[in-house]
């Protein structure tokens, strides 16, 4: 087991940063000016220029028209890879989900990040403590959402999904956002390759009390298990302890409701069965 690797304070987002400064100051403007220009904190241009805050492609564009430089920030932003933009404890996890032809997840808390609506995650990042600033919660709901287009491949992963009941009871951003929510699990996990189970709350004891995981195949059939706790995350790559989480992910499957049943229950959820 090894901890997710951190991004060194050489990252590209500080790249990034050292570039919007040195164009700012090749335009001989202020980050105060510059902030007024682009009708934001001056607080905001500093945490871009220190690495602290991405730099998002429409507020690169914005940037790249007021500093005069050509779309060279759209560019670079472009070419950035999807794990620069998703908070750091998760990036362990990025670097193998675009790749990863299969993945088996249970969870919790939350809806798992790769089902959620942009308003579901918007709330489960407005509940984050520390709290987030607007720009950096629009920011990773952009990355989340990037993340999901695994599913649009044209050989999409296998993916597979138990959810604890007491998620579908727990209406983050409000009751019409939970219902939306609901609809887009069903959706997205009507295809062949995918599936979802629920776990009913009154189904106790069972093998998934010692919290959340998810287990992902890589194109070159290795077995990975992936588990966070608050902002810690760690990949576990020992094949005998790979082994023991599928082992209990199989356990789960057999204790949780079935695939029809779980649809069923969803359905029962939003009034439609």
């Amino acid at each position: 087991m090894h901890e997710a690797p951190r991004p060194k304070k050489v990252g590209s987002w500080y790249a990034v940063g050292a570039l919007v400064a040195h164009y700012r100051k090749k335009a001989r403007l202020t980050q105060e000016q510059l902030a007024e220009m682009a009708n934001i904190s001056v607080d905001t241009v500093r945490s871009i220029e220190q690495g602290r805050l991405a730099l998002q492609p429409d507020r690169a564009e914005q940037f790249d028209e007021l500093l005069g430089t050509g779309g060279a920030l759209v560019v670079l932003v472009s070419k950035l890879p999807i794990r620069d933009r998703v908070v750091q404890f998760a990036q362990g996890l990025v670097d193998h989900e675009q790749e990863a032809v299969s993945f088996l997840t249970y969870e919790t808390l939350v809806v798992p990040g790769l089902l959620q609506t942009p308003d579901y995650c918007r709330a489960v990042f407005d509940y984050r403590y520390p709290a987030l600033g607007s720009e950096r919660a629009d920011q990773w709901v952009q990355a989340r959402m990037e993340r999901q287009l695994i599913w649009q491949r044209d050989r999409p992963p296998v993916g597979h999904f138990i959810l604890e009941e007491s998620i579908l009871r727990r209406p983050l951003g409000g009751p019409e956002v939970l219902r939306e929510q609901i609809r887009q699990i069903l959706e997205l996990t009507r295809p062949v390759h995918m599936g979802v189970q629920i776990m009913p709350m009154d189904y106790t004891p069972h093998a998934g009390l010692s919290g959340p995981m998810v287990l992902l195949e890589t194109p070159e059939h290795e077995r990975l298990v992936y588990l966070e706790v608050h902002r810690a995350s760690f990949l576990v790559d020992d094949p005998e302890e790979v082994s023991y989480y599928h082992h209990k992910y199989a356990m789960l499957r057999s204790q949780a409701l079935s695939c029809e049943e779980s649809e069923d229950f969803l359905k029962d959820l939003l009034g439609e069965s």
